[in-house]
């Protein structure tokens, strides 16, 4: 059934008919079409701009369809242009005429500006919900590693002498400040378009505050025009996912290379891991690869929608039909991601005794050897070349800082007393980081 067939008289050629469609991507929003079209009737109804007793049958007939979808009795399928022109067409085959007077008032431009939006609320809440949970298992991983010592990188070079809570807090804040924006971008979502008609609104005395209320909205939009022609809410969401992947992505990376053979900080569960159909010794970090690997498809549904959305003049356009398929790959994507990720997390073994002595072998604490010459009252710039004598003799040595008997320290420079060992102890160098956001003060 088409919803527009009255005006045409001639048959719509069959590729016309494929490229046209939307039924095969947009029948993932039955639920939010339905919940839409119930608030519609019940306010048509309300405002005797149909007869109560229509709008009674036609939510009855939309509520018995959505249970027939949810129960498999009812399958989407067919020729129907769109999930629209399908559940009306099901909708009158069941109630007859009533059915005919469900689309009152009503475009599919803000229609479908209402379902697009219904569903991106839905998925923007399923998201801060996953992402709680990824959070939720970073705080274990914090709670049971403030004594846990490793190498900070700068670079990809060790640096300084941190703890695995400290490196992982920082992903913390990443996702932290990622639910923020997801709530942000909800604030700003929640205005209702149904209403707006094809772009002018309707003659009809509808009550869009109603409707609104009915939806969970927080009001009505403000310009009809707007209300079909906005995907702002979209691609807002479309960067708040490709920032969450990021996040994934660089998370994803530091796994990969501490799961390395030369690291080996950590060690990924079978669960997480693939095989080599040739190298029999293989346990590949699959799923971070991958994880890392999907960013780039995200990544393109933002720039997809924002080069489709450059051009358009107001007021709705077919175009914005490309809002769809690629934003729903990005949000199974990114939510795909986030649930495998924090089981990754949750079945990881940190390998603690080699991080340890990887921050031990790398003069992780040669800034602290520094801080400690400051104290003696040499000046700052004269103990950074003290200590990169220090560093020369370690070298050809092949020893750590730690390992140098004090006579050897006090050959490059005699301020330095038998306090040096403890000065430069793993444990002291992260303990004495006490400004805020730094290890020491993890408590």
């Amino acid at each position: 059934m088409k919803l527009w067939g009255g005006r045409f008289t001639g048959e719509t050629d069959q590729l016309v008919e494929a490229f046209n469609e939307s039924l095969s991507f947009d029948r993932r929003f039955y639920k939010q079409d339905i919940t839409g079209s119930i608030a519609h009737a019940r306010m048509l109804g309300r405002q005797g701009i149909i007869p109560e007793d229509d709008a009674r049958k036609i939510v009855a007939g939309l509520e018995e369809i959505l249970k027939d979808i949810e129960d498999g009795k009812l399958k989407i399928e067919g020729d129907a242009e769109d999930i629209h022109s399908f559940i009306e067409a099901e909708l009158t085959q069941r109630i007859g005429e009533p059915g005919k007077r469900l689309h009152t008032g009503r475009s599919r431009n803000d229609q479908v500006a209402l379902d697009m939006k219904l569903y991106t609320r839905d998925e923007l809440d399923d998201m801060i919900g996953h992402l709680e949970t990824l959070l939720q298992e970073l705080d274990a991983i914090i709670s049971d590693n403030k004594k846990t010592y490793m190498p900070g990188f700068t670079h990809l070079q060790k640096a300084q002498p941190t703890t695995l809570a400290h490196h992982m807090g920082a992903y913390r804040e990443m996702f932290r400040r990622d639910v923020s924006r997801l709530k942000d971008t909800r604030a700003r979502l929640n205005e209702c378009p149904l209403g707006a008609g094809a772009f002018a609104g309707t003659t009809y005395p509808l009550d869009r505050e109603f409707t609104a209320r009915e939806l969970g909205f927080d009001r009505p939009t403000a310009n009809s025009m707007d209300s079909v022609s906005d995907r702002d809410y979209l691609l807002e969401y479309l960067f708040d996912l490709a920032t969450i992947q990021m996040h994934l992505s660089r998370l994803s990376e530091e796994i990969i290379i501490w799961n390395t053979n030369e690291y080996r900080f950590v060690t990924i569960s079978d669960a997480y891991s693939t095989g080599s159909s040739i190298m029999p010794q293989k346990k590949n970090p699959d799923i971070a690869e991958l994880i890392r690997g999907k960013t780039g498809r995200v990544y393109g549904a933002l720039q997809s929608l924002l080069v489709t959305m450059k051009g358009l003049p107001l007021a709705y356009n077919k175009d914005m039909q490309e809002d769809k398929e690629m934003a729903f790959d990005a949000m199974d994507t990114v939510r795909h991601s986030v649930i495998l990720m924090t089981g990754m997390l949750k079945s990881m073994q940190w390998n603690k005794e080699r991080m340890e002595a990887s921050a031990k072998n790398g003069f992780t604490n040669a800034t602290d050897v520094a801080d400690y010459l400051v104290r003696k009252g040499v000046p700052f710039r004269t103990a950074h070349g003290l200590v990169g004598e220090l560093v020369l003799l370690c070298e050809k040595k092949n020893c750590a800082l730690d390992d140098l008997s004090i006579e050897e320290f006090r050959s490059v420079c005699d301020k330095i007393d038998g306090d040096i060992y403890d000065a430069i102890s793993l444990e002291t160098c992260v303990n004495n980081r006490k400004t805020l956001g730094a290890p020491g003060a993890m408590e």
